[in-house]
């Protein structure tokens, strides 16, 4: 025999297997596997399992909610053995209220077939969850989603696939996990992202959560990090007061950490750096509105625009009395008009002082000369030379001298 003949052979023995295997019936409750569709009907779906049995599926578990079927002739599918009866072999891809519940549930824990469940309401440590028509089950906290929700509530009425984690005293102690169920799910499109995504990349992604040290993005199925520092060049800090839940924006993929599931955003990387203006932008000498953003025992930080601020050291402020804190003549969030007096682009520093200082100089300096005009009257053009005063006074003294004679 030839090795081909031999790889043919080999190959016969497997579908002949396989197909005796089938045929008999014989399969392990919750097996998993990859069939065809070879018909809808209008309760069922059968399934082409290889030889010459087919298997069946519920309808019911590929209609929308407006009743469309969502699968056609032709189709794969992913579906678990439940049981086989009179050659005919039963199939789920979950088990749901429409099955003989409890028959079923055992099968479901061996061989982790998802389960359908009706969050009923919120008790210690978890909810209540009504799966396989009337049977009771717990799902924890931590078992119900990757993340803590905020209102636990929003659960409530809602109907969830789950698996059984833990199964026991004949089913009346069973413990479900949503979360498994969300992780096979992440795997999946995380495998998938792993191809499509870069460092550098520019993606679209949705606010889907909102903290203190910034926000979770989604992009494409999962979950990155877009922290507070990176939502832009200006300072942020409150991220309620620039992002809300739902909210599309353009990010940069800083960093892909697939080992631990970590991706960083940015929103700042995507926007223009507004230093590479400044130099043109805020020469020194030119005067500028800017908003009080800081105070510090050394002065006042302020802002120009997002991204640029400049600092007043505290010895530039008190119209030259000394003072202990720039608080005690600015306060945050004030409007002001600035002056500025030095660029320092490689370590992105603006030197400013108060643009009214100036003024004020100028004013109070040209208030002192009209307040001299009005004392002395009108200034004179010109009070002459020492010699020009002597001879005055000398003309004065005989003039005087000349009178007193003719008197007598």
């Amino acid at each position: 025999m030839t090795d081909e003949d031999k790889n043919n052979e080999i190959s016969f023995e497997e579908l002949l297997k396989e197909s005796s295997t089938l045929e008999t019936g014989w399969m392990e409750p919750g097996q998993r596997m990859e069939a065809r569709i070879v018909d809808i009907a209008t309760d069922w779906i059968f399934l082409d399992l290889g030889g010459k049995s087919e298997g069946y599926l519920d309808k019911k578990e590929f209609l929308d909610e407006d009743g469309n079927c969502t699968v056609e002739i032709g189709d794969t599918v992913t579906a678990y053995f439940l049981s086989s009866r009179h050659n005919e072999m039963l199939f789920t891809t979950r088990i749901t209220s429409s099955e003989a519940g409890r028959n079923f549930l055992e099968h479901a824990w061996h061989g982790k077939i998802p389960v359908d469940g009706l969050v009923e309401k919120e008790i210690k440590g978890g909810f209540q969850i009504k799966i396989a028509g009337d049977t009771q089950a717990f799902c924890p906290f931590s078992l119900m989603g990757l993340r803590r929700v905020e209102d636990s509530s929003e659960y409530i009425g809602q109907r969830m696939s789950f698996l059984i984690a833990e199964y026991s005293e004949e089913g009346r102690n069973i413990i479900l996990s949503h979360r498994a169920i969300l992780e096979t799910e992440l795997r999946v499109k995380i495998e998938a992202l792993k191809e499509e995504l870069q460092e550098g990349m520019k993606i679209t992604g949705t606010v889907a959560s909102i903290q203190k040290f910034g926000a979770f993005l989604d992009i494409g199925g999962i979950q990155g990090l877009l922290p507070i520092s990176e939502i832009g060049w200006g300072r942020v800090d409150n991220v309620n007061d620039v992002l809300s839940v739902g909210q599309e924006m353009e990010v940069m993929i800083l960093k892909l950490d697939w080992e631990n599931d970590r991706i960083s955003l940015s929103i700042k990387a995507t926007l223009p750096n507004p230093w590479e203006k400044v130099e043109e932008k805020y020469t020194a000498g030119s005067s500028h509105v800017g908003t009080v953003a800081r105070l510090t025992k050394f002065g006042a930080f302020v802002t120009l625009e997002g991204g640029v601020d400049g600092l007043i050291h505290i010895s530039k402020l008190g119209a030259g009395k000394r003072i202990n804190h720039p608080g005690e003549v600015l306060e945050q969030g004030q409007s002001l008009e600035v002056t500025v007096e030095s660029v320092d682009l490689e370590k992105k520093r603006l030197s400013l002082k108060l643009a009214q200082e100036e003024k004020g100089a100028d004013k109070t300096e040209a208030a002192d000369t009209e307040d001299y005009k009005a004392y002395m009257g009108t200034t004179p053009a010109s009070m002459g030379t020492f010699g020009d005063i002597l001879k005055e006074k000398l003309a004065q003294a005989a003039q005087k001298k000349k009178k007193t004679k003719a008197k007598k």
